[in-house]
């Protein structure tokens, strides 16, 4: 994905009219003559200035909750301009999900917002639709996650927009698919990795299955859609054809079972839950310190193995039952708790200070105070703090993704509901004061 950015931020596009709707046409960017077009002479100067890796590609963002918002808010980070289409009066319903709240907004829609103008347009209006069609034609991209066959109600399904926008990247976001026995239920996270064999596997050994701490399935599945419309981006600059792109929560699920998938379809082993501890590797989990705190600890190897036992003044090593990773997980039973009970014999910080040169995998199970506090993730700069027009100054994780010669900070806090509405009317459909007051006087924006 980062490698479709970099290419795409070496791109330009420009617009020519046709029947009244304008459409992109893509252009490679001669990087010695440059001769190219932008939506108009501002942003062409901006552009030839400009580092992001997604300057010019506008997406319009019909998402709500976690997975759509994840993808937009990660393609903003790059350069994108997201507009944000949202349902008057209430939002995004994350808006209201709390609390807690910061001045009255909500944490949770604060996360995942960065970097998006908000329109508030009542789609199930013919006027609030046709608004939305004219934006669409000027766009890249357009991202939803709708029931299947609910915006095509609207005349907003991707055989609507395509007509208008041919080079339109469509991507439909849902919980099961456009098509199938479960096509008309309601995406969530918990249920997904429910179905998708997630909570099998997750939880203490011999106890009861458990969900993950975040909405994991609503994040991959966020950045499998990031992925798939970059390639789709890559592809119509070569070819010039949008596509229509379906991602959804059970699918990304599955395929998130990764090895443990393979050892059931190809092996015949049935996964089960084995709490912090691994199927095929010993040692591989948690152990409690003497102060009665955790810490995770890992031998990927033999020779990691007898570094462990060293440092930890052990000769498990040389007993043949743990020579190799093999018997020890044969063994798995008899050396844990030989394990836990040396680990049960210093605190944490003494086991930190012995590990702290070693060259196996090790770690605290850290709160989230210990978390934004540790060294290193100081050092990677993952809090930003930005100006928000409610909620003052509030702070946001990072984009994870680093480039030498781009900065993916926040350019624009998380929006008000409607922030931006006249704004992006007046630039992208020309709309004048009347125009905008006979809207909202009928309820099509606010």
């Amino acid at each position: 994905m980062v490698l479709l950015a970099c290419f795409l931020s070496r791109r330009s596009f420009y617009y020519l009219k046709f029947n009244s709707f304008p459409r992109r046409i893509s252009v490679i960017i001669d990087p010695f003559e440059r001769k190219f077009s932008t939506h108009n002479s501002a942003a062409k100067a901006s552009a030839e200035n400009d580092v992001s890796l997604l300057h010019g590609v506008r997406v319009l963002d019909l998402t709500r909750v976690l997975a759509g918002p994840m993808c937009t808010q990660s393609l903003g980070d790059m350069g994108a301009e997201i507009i944000k289409i949202e349902k008057p009066g209430s939002g995004d319903e994350t808006r209201n999900w709390g609390p807690p709240f910061v001045g009255g907004e909500s944490c949770y829609f604060l996360a995942v917002n960065r970097n998006k103008k908000s329109v508030a347009v009542d789609i199930s209006q013919p006027e609030g639709a046709t608004i939305v069609q004219k934006i669409a034609a000027q766009c890249d991209v357009f991202i939803e996650n709708f029931l299947p066959g609910k915006l095509k109600s609207y005349g907003l399904g991707y055989e609507d927009l395509s007509v208008l926008n041919p080079g339109l990247v469509y991507c439909s976001v849902t919980g099961y698919g456009p098509s199938g026995p479960y096509k008309t239920r309601g995406g969530y996270d918990v249920i997904a990795s429910a179905i998708g064999g997630m909570m099998h596997i997750t939880g203490p050994e011999n106890g009861e299955p458990c969900k993950i701490g975040t909405a994991m399935t609503d994040i991959s599945t966020g950045l499998y859609a990031q992925g798939a419309i970059l390639a789709a981006l890559f592809r119509r600059h070569r070819t010039g054809r949008g596509t229509k792109i379906d991602c959804n929560l059970l699918s990304t699920q599955v395929a998130n079972l990764v090895n443990l998938g393979s050892n059931f379809l190809n092996a015949g082993t049935v996964p089960r839950r084995w709490g912090t501890a691994h199927e095929s590797i010993v040692p591989y989990q948690g152990f409690q310190t003497e102060d009665g705190q955790n810490l995770i600890v890992g031998a990927g190897s033999d020779e990691q193995f007898i570094s462990l036992c060293r440092r930890m003044a052990v000769d498990y090593y040389e007993n043949e039952k743990f020579a190799s990773n093999k018997a020890r997980v044969a063994n798995r039973v008899e050396l844990i708790k030989l394990l836990a009970s040396r680990f049960a014999e210093e605190t944490l910080e003494e086991w930190l200070a012995r590990f702290a040169t070693a060259k196996f995998p090790f770690g605290p199970v850290n709160t989230f105070a210990q978390v934004f506090a540790d060294p290193q993730v100081r050092h990677n700069d993952m809090v930003s703090e930005v100006d928000h027009k409610k909620a003052g100054r509030v702070r946001l994780l990072n984009n994870p993704v680093t480039f030498k010669d781009c900065n993916l900070a926040p350019r624009l806090p998380p929006p008000l509901l409607g922030e931006h509405t006249d704004a992006v009317l007046r630039e992208y459909l020309k709309f004048d004061d009347n125009s905008l007051s006979d809207l909202r006087s009928s309820g099509v924006i606010s």
